[in-house]
């Protein structure tokens, strides 16, 4: 990434001189107020440093509002409606507060919050030591954005009531299963356990409300223990995020903790489950699944599922994380290696499942680059998986994904290919410069991004090695998981016409750079402690056509559908991204190695048309968005068993997604049968994988185009190999 490196040290180096020139330093500044310092850098920051600065205005002040309210209280179970009123005198007065380090507003929303969640303590045992009447029909509403705050203490314990309510027979439930399968397995000669299971056999319908009632207590306690531990700087942090999240999504307030548990993630030292959470509505979601993780070893979750409760291999109970903050979730999912935790899952189609999983390090072998021979009908084609593009940060010439590519590619042309696919699904972005890197090995030469920095000239970032790598017929898979350096690369790619794109109708649509900045290093003398760091959109990217990848994403040349096409996944669903715009656009030339290149697409799409696979799956996605609009929750035992039977044998009709098979045979190369023939470990997850892809739909469809282009292919280049 030199351009963002050479940018990025002229901006530091003013910032650094316009801020030693404006004293901040712990003696000069002359307050003890460590918020008010903090709030001082990071304004003159995002000032000088983010691409797109915001006024602060009203209209700024009452997103700020808004943003901090419901990070305190997402499902409004804590703030009264007199609450709001009183707080909404300030809210066209937050920016003026900010600007003259006045946190009025703050500190009546922070102890206003600690006075209601103190009140609700005093009360929820109550409403749990008495049985709820599962056989009366009632409902809750699980749309909590558009819910009103409760007028009074009798409205806010009836929310209450039935939140606990529904915890409560979602544990019922749970037990009931549990009841279900112990006799089953009873049954069963093998079983061990047998005490265990009799002894579940034995609960009656009392006991088993009973003990859902005190799982669903004992849920509510350890999260007031979780929360006993936070200090007003904690929900300071909240306060700072709610403000510097203005600017757009990506930029980020880290507190010194959470600052070095991102340098730890950056660094590749992942311990845990291997998946990567962040907070939707109520909601821990799995956000993506890291390859080589336990998660993704076991098959255990996927994109889009949300975590409802944790518990420890030596806890009998477990801890409901609806409603808790991502940093304390992650604190109980987390744990040494070899340790076991168990998770109650809400799938992406409604069902509820339980995962046990076992705590490892992240294997990074899985997150780099790696190929697979493709054979159909006496041909061979080439696939690439990329799951990232990566380097490494002290030595780019060390290891990279560019480098890595181009060594798969001439393996793979040993093999005799005679096209090859580009998997960038889930692929969510990374070193720009290698995504540059890998255009060069498919073009000649010429630009491949456009970068626009605030108050700069655009630059053009090209390929200037006129060696091509690999000059055959090129597929590149995307979904809408594939985003930033991966959107570049499609782009650059598809503008040049060099390659079909296939997969959903747009990719996730991230065309923005983010930089870390360590508040430290403005101050001299500190004696306040660890500042923290801010990370901040410094860049745009811009296709060589002059749109930008930011919203828009890339739209495939063939769209197929796949199960999150009717989910809100992308950057256009939060709610202040940086907006779409173009530039001028860049010269470059075609790409002429096609013949009939619109031909091809068009045959591409008349077989999406018929295959009745791509429909199931297009249905799949539907009923999947269906179940997530279903706001209305019955708090009936039998007519939630009854939901809960008919979402199950809805979902069965769906099977044969994974079951289907695409005809073709995969085949290692011969320096991984090599390596596979000493590691069984990696032989199993080859093996896994090529199971995997034989039930891909998207990758048949990708060779199919591949036989096309081959077909149109005017005569191959001359292609000489790059040294490595």
């Amino acid at each position: 990434m030199r351009f963002v490196k050479k940018n990025w040290k002229v901006f530091l180096l003013g910032v650094f001189i316009a801020v030693a020139s404006c004293g901040f330093t712990s003696k000069e500044f002359n307050d003890p107020n460590k918020d008010k310092l903090l709030l001082d850098l990071i304004n003159y920051v995002l000032e000088k440093g983010h691409y797109d600065p915001k006024d602060m205005n009203d209209d700024f002040s009452k997103n700020v509002f808004q943003n901090f309210i419901e990070s305190l209280d997402p499902i409004k179970r804590y703030f009264l409606a007199t609450d709001l009123e009183e707080f909404r005198a300030y809210e066209l007065l937050i920016d003026d507060q900010i600007k003259s380090k006045d946190f009025t507003f703050f500190d009546l929303v922070y102890t206003r919050f600690i006075e209601r969640s103190e009140g609700v303590r005093s009360f929820y045992g109550q409403l749990l030591e008495a049985p709820f009447d599962f056989a009366q029909t009632e409902t809750i509403s699980t749309d909590y954005e558009t819910a009103v705050y409760p007028n009074n203490d009798t409205e806010l314990k009836e929310r209450w009531r039935k939140q606990l309510k529904y915890s409560t027979l979602s544990n019922y439930y749970d037990l009931i299963q549990d009841k279900d399968k112990a006799q089953e397995k009873l049954l069963d000669t093998a079983a061990t356990n047998k005490e265990l299971l009799i002894e579940t056999l034995s609960m009656t319908d009392q006991d088993m409300e009973a003990n859902a009632r005190l799982a669903t207590k004992t849920m509510l306690d350890e999260s007031y223990e979780f929360t006993d531990d936070l200090e007003r700087k904690d929900y300071f942090a909240l306060f700072l995020n709610a403000i510097v999240g203005e600017f757009d999504p990506h930029t980020n307030y880290f507190a010194p903790p959470d600052r070095d548990r991102f340098d730890l993630r950056m660094s590749g030292k992942l311990e845990g489950i291997g998946a990567r959470l962040q907070k939707k509505s109520d909601y821990i979601t799995i956000v993506e699944v890291i390859s080589g993780g336990p998660v993704w070893r076991g098959e255990h979750l996927e994109v889009g599922d949300a975590i409802l409760k944790v518990q420890q291999e030596d806890e009998a109970e477990a801890v409901s994380v609806v409603g808790m903050r991502v940093d304390d979730a992650v604190k109980l999912i987390k744990g040494p290696k070899g340790t076991k935790v168990t998770l109650t899952v809400k799938r992406v189609d409604g069902s509820i499942d339980q995962e046990t999983i076992e705590r490892d390090v992240v294997e990074l072998e899985e997150t780099y680059a790696k190929s697979t021979i493709i054979e159909r009908d006496g041909k061979r084609f080439g696939m690439i998986h990329l799951p990232a593009f990566y380097f490494d940060m002290k030595n780019y010439e060390e290891r990279n994904a560019a480098t890595d590519v181009a060594l798969e590619i001439q393996a793979l042309k040993q093999a005799n290919i005679e096209g090859l696919v580009l998997d960038l699904r889930g692929n969510g972005g990374g070193s720009l410069r290698t995504a540059v890197d890998i255009a060069g090995l498919f073009i000649k030469e010429g630009p491949v991004v456009q970068v626009a920095s605030n108050g700069a000239k655009k630059e053009v970032l090209k390929d200037r090695d006129e060696v091509i790598e690999w000059d055959g017929p090129l597929v590149i898979l995307m979904n809408e998981l594939s985003a930033s350096a991966s959107e570049i690369l499609a782009a650059a790619m598809q503008d040049y016409k060099r390659a079909i794109i296939l997969g959903s109708t747009q990719s996730y649509g991230k065309g923005t750079v983010q930089n870390m900045v360590d508040l430290n290093q403005w101050l001299r003398n500190n004696d306040m402690g660890d500042m923290g760091a801010l990370k901040l959109t410094t860049q745009k990217f811009y296709r060589v056509t002059g749109g930008s990848t930011q919203l828009e994403g890339v739209k495939s040349d063939v769209v197929m559908p796949d199960r999150y096409s009717y989910i809100e996944i992308g950057e256009r669903d939060y709610d202040n991204p940086l907006p779409y715009d173009k530039i001028s656009a860049a010269e470059f030339e075609l790409w002429s190695g096609y013949i009939d290149y619109e031909t091809t697409i068009e045959q591409s799409k008349q077989r999406m048309n018929q295959n009745t696979q791509v429909a199931l799956i297009d249905q799949n996605a539907q009923w999947i968005k269906q179940s997530q609009d279903q706001t209305q929750v019955t708090l009936n035992i039998e007519a939630y068993q009854r939901e809960m039977a008919e979402r199950l044998l809805e979902s069965k009709k769906f099977d044969q997604i994974k079951s289907y098979d695409n005809h073709l045979n995969y085949r290692s190369l011969d320096t991984d049968l090599t390596k596979m023939a000493q590691d069984t470990t990696l032989r199993e997850k080859r093996k896994r994988w090529h199971e995997s892809l034989a039930k891909d739909v998207y990758l048949e469809e990708a060779v199919n185009i591949l036989a096309d282009l081959k077909r149109n292919n005017i005569k191959p280049r001359k292609v000489a190999k790059l040294n490595h």
